[in-house]
């Protein structure tokens, strides 16, 4: 299995940026896909996900600025990202857990990881 997230960059706030995770080696559509960042010096935390069933969950941080969705017939899940902060720059990750519910937001729970792809945002 692979998951190979790209589309990061520098951006200023206020700017928008779209990240990709692209899959292989997995039935995708049986996959809930998450997205996660950690920031320097900080903890891994949950961004957004979106179930196999088409439930989508956002972390609060970033409710009505980002959209998370899916491509089944791309293997490719997305999150678009508008009127960035600061605080938003860390590294992406996505992931992906078979069967597996939106709404836990434990990383625990999630079966493959992707390599991250960087978010700078200029102040």
């Amino acid at each position: 299995v692979q998951l190979q997230a790209s589309g990061g960059g520098l951006v200023q706030t206020g700017g928008s940026l779209k990240l990709s995770c692209a899959a292989s080696g997995l039935t995708f559509k049986t996959y809930t896909m998450g997205w996660y960042r950690q920031a320097p010096g900080k903890e891994r935390e949950f961004v957004a996900a979106f179930s196999w069933g088409n439930n989508t969950n956002y972390a609060d941080s970033v409710k009505g600025r980002f959209t998370i969705s899916r491509d089944n017939t791309k293997n490719t899940v997305y999150l678009q990202m508008n009127n960035l902060k600061p605080e938003d720059a860390a590294v992406y990750y996505c992931a992906a857990d078979q069967w597996g519910s939106a709404y836990p937001v434990n990383s625990d729970q999630y079966d493959y990881w992707g390599q991250g792809t960087e978010v700078t945002v200029s102040s």
